[in-house]
């Protein structure tokens, strides 16, 4: 019961653990499970139609899938209405959020145009989604959240600032490019690596965020390979409506830590370029686990996943199974909690709960992967949304059971599950407890930040 329970050690492995925690009743017993729902998520918003959207009041809605061809957003099924947390909370706490908000509808309207066939199109082919302007809602967002700014991201003048990159490249577009689609792909590169200097960055941590956001990107000319490889997709869709680009082109998005992403005539593809051949869906996904990955809340390295390190702090996993912290982990660790409890983040061991939160709502409004629900409810119990983390919880294994009855249960993590199995019960034992009710110090682990990124 006390691994279940929780204890003190654990409590102080992690700042957003609350100070007050309740009691527990002995009792283990589950409330009855719900239905099971079907394969794919949706997102509705659950305001009138007449009304803007709000992005905290969107629902996850389970279905059947739509059919290829059609938005998965447009299916009829019924609805198991699931608020996200991050928006609210923070408004809770005194912070506006408007600006925020605005980033997240600009978001969930381009990936609404996501039919099944345009997920799994190459980034190379002119389609309704908008990478860039997507991209760019996810920077507003993100900048709204941290730095507080009265003033939104202009994603417009970014939009700007990434077509002029076609326009220079027409004063260095010589007529002999044409003679074959290798010379004009070289001159391509020549000018986007070369002439305007974009390169690469390999740092997928806090220390370096700005690779991360296309806004910063386009600025410091420094980035991760995906927002690169959106780069060079909106160079050639620009120039292949103006008419310079008369061949297939496709995009070598490279696997390895130093190599840029290339473009290559399509006719002459091989066998072996299919794996680094990117789709639409694919890139957003690179997107968000990038920003996931850079500000989830604990730490980890890259032999377990980053749920294993949260379950870790919440006490929800053997520690006989985790390498036992130095006393200088240790040390740091408590210093950490010390400046983050009086609002001054300064320390990349405890990321950003804000900008994790914002990248774990987005990943399940993209619908690929029931495990970023169960993700999004173990930092909604580290911040103290207990009934809200219940409630992912149980939709996740539904979704688990659901879409994996075909699968053999080796291939699930059995370390992961016994973790789920365990925040289940401890989750149920609080909310069964008389009594219970929201932790109001709430703000201190969300919103007590105004330091800019």
């Amino acid at each position: 019961m006390s691994s279940l329970l929780g204890s003190s050690a654990a409590a102080t492995s992690s700042p957003w653990i609350p100070i007050r925690r309740p009691s527990f009743l002995t009792s283990t017993t589950p409330p009855p499970p719900s239905p099971p729902p079907s394969k794919f998520f949706k997102f509705h918003s659950s305001s009138p139609s007449h009304s803007p959207p709000s992005s905290s009041c969107f629902r996850v809605v389970c279905s059947s899938g739509g059919t290829e061809g059609t938005s998965r957003s447009s299916s009829d099924a019924a609805a198991r209405e699931s608020k996200f947390v991050l928006h609210d909370a923070l408004e809770s706490s005194g912070i506006h959020t408007s600006h925020a908000r605005e980033g997240r509808e600009g978001f969930c309207a381009q990936i609404r145009k996501l039919s099944d066939i345009e997920r799994e199109t190459s980034i190379s082919i002119n389609s309704c989604v908008d990478l860039g302007k997507t991209a760019l809602y996810i920077a507003a967002e993100d900048d709204s959240l941290v730095s507080h700014s009265s003033v939104p991201l202009p994603v417009d003048a970014f939009i700007e600032r990434l077509d002029d990159l076609s326009v220079g490249y027409c004063s260095h577009y010589n007529s002999s490019y044409r003679s074959s689609p290798e010379k004009f792909l070289e001159s391509l590169e020549r000018y986007l690596y070369g002439t305007k200097g974009f390169r690469r960055t390999h740092s997928r941590n806090q220390s370096e965020p700005r690779a991360l956001y296309l806004h910063s990107v386009l600025t410091h000319r420094s980035g991760s390979i995906a927002m690169l490889s959106l780069i060079y997709s909106e160079l050639l869709k620009m120039l292949r409506m103006w008419g310079l680009v008369d061949f297939d082109v496709e995009i070598f998005f490279p696997h390895d830590l130093h190599s840029l992403p290339r473009g290559y005539d399509k006719q002459k593809s091989k066998e072996s370029d299919q794996p680094h051949i990117i789709t639409s869906q694919t890139l957003l996904l690179e997107i968000l686990k990038n920003l996931k990955n850079a500000f989830w809340p604990f730490q980890h390295d890259h032999t377990r996943s980053l749920f294993l390190w949260a379950a870790h702090a919440a006490n929800c996993i053997d520690k006989s199974n985790i390498a036992e912290e130095s006393g200088f982990q240790l040390a740091s660790a408590k210093a950490a909690r010390h400046r983050l409890e009086r609002g001054v983040w300064t320390s990349v061991r405890f990321g950003d709960m804000r900008r994790a939160l914002s990248a774990c709502e987005r990943l399940i409004l993209l619908d690929t992967d029931a495990k970023e629900l169960r993700d999004y409810s173990i930092l909604l119990y580290h911040c103290g949304f207990f009934e809200e983390s219940l409630q992912y919880l149980k939709l996740y294994q539904d979704t688990k059971d659901s879409s994996l009855k075909s699968q053999s249960a080796d291939s699930l993590s059995s370390l992961e599950e016994d973790a789920v199995e365990k925040l289940m019960i401890r989750l149920n034992l609080i909310l069964m407890e008389e009594g219970w009710s929201k932790p109001s110090h709430v703000r201190n682990y969300i919103g007590n930040n105004s330091e800019p990124w």
